[in-house]
């Protein structure tokens, strides 16, 4: 019985190789995602003597947008992978990965509801100035689901708080 319980422990552990795939292709997509960016630039720098002021602020929240959403990719990436799969070895690059270990799975979920939550913000912005393109009741629905994602990342700060307080402070990073 031993024998068969350390297979199945060994066949768990290494399973979790199998997310270097999803992590893989996580970099692919930013890789097309680096092209649409490239692409939303081309337009911008393009049409920069073109556009109004209020056309402008509104290109430039879409880069800043898209460059968010860049980090969030990469934060979930590097992150996860640091957590879930391997240690980066920090001798070989001598030390360039050094912020890497700082971001466990608790921290991880809360840098990825605040990167959603200014994402969100972006979003509502670009929304309002532009509100006469949209109606109330969508001008709402935006609303909403904002405050759905603010109310959702400062839910998992304070449980994230609560479980610092129950183990140990030194476990656990900084909020």
């Amino acid at each position: 019985m031993p024998a068969l319980e350390r297979l199945v422990e060994r066949v768990i552990l290494s399973s979790r190789w199998i997310l270097v795939a999803f992590y893989l292709g996580l970099a692919a997509a930013l890789a097309v995602y680096a092209v649409s960016f490239a692409l939303k630039f081309w337009k911008v720098a393009s049409h920069v003597f073109d556009y109004g002021e209020n056309q402008m602020i509104l290109a430039m929240l879409g880069l800043i947008d898209a460059a968010l959403v860049a980090s969030l990719i990469v934060m979930v990436m590097i992150s996860g992978y640091e957590n879930f799969v391997s240690r980066f070895d920090e001798e070989e690059g001598k030390g360039d990965v050094s912020f890497i270990g700082k971001l466990d799975a608790g921290s991880l979920k809360i840098k990825v509801a605040s990167s959603i939550v200014a994402i969100s913000s972006i979003h509502m912005l670009q929304v309002f100035l532009n509100i006469e393109k949209y109606s109330s009741n969508t001008l709402m629905w935006v609303v909403v689901m904002h405050m759905a994602f603010v109310f959702s990342a400062l839910l998992l700060g304070v449980l994230e708080r609560m479980g610092v307080k129950k183990g140990k402070a030194e476990d656990y990073p900084k909020l």
